[in-house]
């Protein structure tokens, strides 16, 4: 008994999703969400099956709380200045914009700032030979 079907290795066939006309070998089965919807579609319309479209297919345990959590101590240690002093510790950041150097009236308890702004103009000159 020989094959059920032709070779089709020159067979033309059309993209079903743009319609232009491709060899038949060169068109590619569509998936969506791990499903075969039996559509051939050109190269430039394929999409592979994007891992974003299966959110919900499988089960996803995400705890996000600690059992038995324990205070981070690292923030005094963190803390000492070069003398052994225990000075504000390594989490405390300023950060400053408009202005620089100074918090608003309104937010000055919140984010303290001792930030100083120093610019310095100067003249640069450049020698050609």
């Amino acid at each position: 008994m020989g094959n059920r079907f032709a070779s089709g290795k020159n067979a033309i066939a059309e993209c079903d999703r743009c319609g232009q006309r491709y060899k038949l070998k060169i068109l590619r089965r569509e998936i969506i969400k791990t499903k075969n919807f039996d559509l051939l579609v050109c190269p430039e319309c394929w999409d592979p099956d994007h891992p974003q479209l299966q959110l919900g297919m499988y089960p996803v345990d995400d705890p996000q709380g600690l059992r038995n959590p324990r205070p981070d101590k690292s923030y005094v240690v963190s803390g000492l200045l070069a003398d052994g002093s225990l000075g504000e510790g390594s989490r405390i950041f300023q950060w400053g914009w408009n202005p620089v150097g100074g918090a608003r009236a309104d937010d000055a308890s919140l984010t303290p700032n001792n930030l100083v702004l120093n610019v310095e103009v100067g003249l640069v000159t450049v020698v050609t030979t």
